[in-house]
């Protein structure tokens, strides 16, 4: 019997997802094989893997002058693809919130000038940097932000008014809510919170950016080759691309994004409130930039950890423990995790406060 998932990744799929994967998964359509085994270059896979492509484009309203890539590496990759794809010798301006924007920070650190413009690590990364009266470098080649930081709970409620170009880190938010593609020049996404499994990550990004990519890179490092080559250079990911599609197509029969985003919306306000509301939990993060995806709290008595998780197992709650960098909990709730698993969250954790307070 599965149990709620809310693990921050890889994290939960949508059931249906799973089971209709499955039902395709030895023969995908009339090919007479899996869609692991069929080439990436034959008619069925374009099929499948630029309807996934479009469905996405669709679902988020993005723009036809904005290239969608399905790459391979994790965002982890892309955290030195872009200094070398677009930094040109110039500084690039970061602000850090959290785990992910310090490790791409430190990544482009090692290939140029990487500024830091603002940073919230003085407290632990409990609040977001004020940015106000801050002026980026005025040769700059972009500023990068992570709008939802997985570890630390901490999420973007607004975008930051810069002039540079903005490169975002959407990994465990893209799909969550509504956005404005517009707003970015280039979105990277690792696939394995709200997109589909682990293997596969999205970039989004204007054409006309592209075409600055650095032209003495090798072929496979160089984003606009992938663009070009309709992220097929080399071969792609094709399993978790089909199951990212099978997502897509998931949400397009929830009611797409803006649905999607409300019920996110209600499962963070009542874990959320619960937590506030009680004496033996608490949530480090400033309300005003808490995330709707990550949720980490701390027990009142830390020596109760061991017995929380436990026991929350056994209650078939499964991955509330939080990141190593952190400690306590995190639930991650992501659209895969329905209301009911939220409510089956708090039951136990109320249980469990009456129990040990």
């Amino acid at each position: 019997m599965r149990a709620w998932n809310f693990s921050a990744g890889p994290a939960a799929i949508p059931e249906e997802v799973l089971q209709k994967a499955k039902q395709e998964l030895v023969e995908y359509g009339s090919q007479q094989a899996s869609i692991m085994e069929i080439s990436h270059r034959s008619k069925a896979y374009e099929a499948v893997a630029f309807g996934a492509r479009d469905n996405l484009r669709s679902l988020l309203n993005i723009p036809s002058d904005y290239e969608i890539l399905f790459l391979q590496g994790g965002a982890t990759l892309q955290f030195a693809l872009l200094p070398l794809n677009f930094a040109h010798e110039k500084a690039t301006e970061h602000i850090i919130t959290g785990a992910w924007s310090k490790k791409a920070h430190a990544e482009a650190s090692k290939l140029g000038q990487a500024n830091i413009l603002a940073s919230s690590e003085d407290s632990n990364f409990t609040h977001l940097p004020g940015l106000k009266d801050l002026a980026c470098s005025d040769d700059a080649a972009y500023l990068h932000y992570a709008d939802n930081e997985t570890i630390h709970g901490v999420a973007f409620n607004a975008v930051p008014e810069f002039s540079l170009p903005k490169f975002v880190d959407m990994s465990s938010i893209i799909l969550g809510k509504e956005i404005n593609v517009s707003d970015y020049d280039l979105i990277y996404a690792g696939a394995q919170k709200n997109i589909g499994p682990a293997g596969l990550t999205v970039v989004i990004a204007r054409k006309s950016l592209l075409e600055t990519c650095n032209e003495k890179l090798p072929n496979i490092l160089n984003l606009q080759k992938h663009a070009e080559n309709d992220s097929m250079l080399n071969t792609p990911p094709t399993f978790a691309w089909y199951l990212a599609g099978l997502v897509f197509e998931w949400l397009i029969k929830k009611g797409g994004i803006g649905t999607i985003e409300q019920q996110n919306n209600e499962k963070a306000a009542v874990l959320y409130e619960f937590i506030d509301n009680s004496d033996f939990y608490s949530n480090p993060v400033n309300k005003n930039c808490r995330s709707i995806m990550n949720v980490p709290f701390i027990l009142g008595n830390p020596e109760l950890d061991s017995v929380f998780l436990e026991e929350s197992k056994q209650a078939g709650l499964l991955n509330l423990k939080g990141h190593r960098s952190v400690g306590g909990m995190r639930a991650s709730l992501y659209n895969a995790i329905p209301l009911a698993a939220v409510h089956d969250l708090i039951n136990f954790m109320e249980s469990f406060e009456k129990k040990n307070a």
